[in-house]
């Protein structure tokens, strides 16, 4: 199964797994499971990072090169992906969540997430 990480399980997935839930681990460990990141994630983090969020600390350049090297794959962002970001529901208004719940909706991939507001969207989104 693809699964497509929101930007926090990527954080942990790379730098703290005891953030990471029993469920999120499962199915991280699991080899039939193919483990996707977006370009969104890696934006927020060089924008986060940037504007000198704490929880954003982490070089995007080594966090990419890491992903990559652990087999994660790379979800780049497609103007069809920025259009079915219009008819979500205002449920959440970060525009980088919003980008990753229109991607994997596109895609037809789950989204896996701990944050609470993006798991209220309808769609291939469950919440670890």
């Amino acid at each position: 199964m693809k699964l497509l990480l929101d930007t926090h399980l990527l954080l942990w997935a790379a730098g703290q797994p005891d953030q990471l839930s029993a469920a999120a681990h499962h199915l991280l460990d699991d080899p039939q499971n193919e483990l996707m990141f977006s370009s969104a994630s890696l934006w927020e983090v060089a924008i986060k990072r940037g504007l000198g969020r704490d929880d954003f600390r982490v070089d995007p350049r080594l966090l990419r090169r890491g992903l990559l090297d652990n087999g994660y794959s790379e979800l780049p962002i497609t103007s069809e992906h920025a259009v079915a970001v219009d008819g979500l529901p205002p449920f959440h208004k970060d525009p980088f969540d919003r980008m990753l719940v229109a991607q994997a909706t596109v895609e037809g991939i789950a989204l896996l997430t701990a944050d609470p507001w993006v798991a209220q969207y309808p769609g291939p989104v469950r919440r670890v």
